[in-house]
């Protein structure tokens, strides 16, 4: 069966939001899943090969994959807001995705700054299956949140990431609670250069593991 990619527009704070809805290849979805791209100040879209992979992973679990760009970027309407903006524009195409699909269970992932967007946001919303971090970067603020978080956390992580090394996560993830799961990628940089397919690998065995 060809991809099945349609493109939208999603109604967000700061004006509408461009976003791409991907379906399974084979079959009906089992899963919607939103995934948020990396820091939209240093090039980060929807595009971005790191979230490319991680969605195509995440559809051969059978998910349906809702990616989008935060205010500001390409065709999305508004300006960076530091954050706490694309946090809002995260929860409106999260709430886009589940009137669509609302018998489905919902996840969220994100690389880098989308990951940070989602262990914010993903916390607090009952009944998420699970959140998915890949490039967590540790020097991006204070993970306190996530320190009281029941919401099943992957975090998918570069062994040679500049922006999360490897002590700084792994001291992070120590204080988190169950469950969780680590994920090492043998890659050479934040953007797993190098490892790419091992990381859509990981990405799809995880979400299979199911907690």
């Amino acid at each position: 069966m060809a991809r099945r990619i349609q493109s939208h527009w999603i109604a967000g704070d700061a004006g509408r939001l461009e976003a791409l809805l991907e379906e399974p290849e084979d079959g009906e979805p089992e899963l919607a899943a939103v995934v948020c791209h990396p820091h939209p100040l240093y090039g980060g879209t929807m595009h971005n090969k790191v979230v490319y992979r991680i969605a195509r992973g995440l559809r051969r679990t059978g998910a349906v994959v809702l990616r989008f760009n935060f205010r500001g970027v390409s065709g999305s309407e508004g300006e960076h807001a530091h954050l706490t903006g694309e946090i809002e524009d995260a929860r409106a195409a999260l709430a886009w995705l589940r009137e669509r699909y609302p018998e489905l269970p919902f996840a969220l992932a994100g690389f880098s700054f989308g990951a940070r967007v989602v262990t914010r946001l993903g916390c607090s919303q009952e009944g998420a299956r699970w959140l998915m971090a890949a490039g967590f970067p540790t020097n991006f603020g204070s993970a306190e949140n996530l320190e009281q978080c029941a919401v099943p956390k992957i975090f998918i992580q570069s062994t040679h990431d500049q922006y999360g090394p490897r002590p700084e996560l792994e001291a992070i993830y120590a204080r988190l609670p169950e469950p969780k799961q680590l994920v090492w990628i043998e890659s050479t940089d934040h953007f797993f250069a190098g490892g790419l397919d091992a990381l859509e690998q990981a990405v799809e065995q995880t979400v299979r593991g199911d907690f």
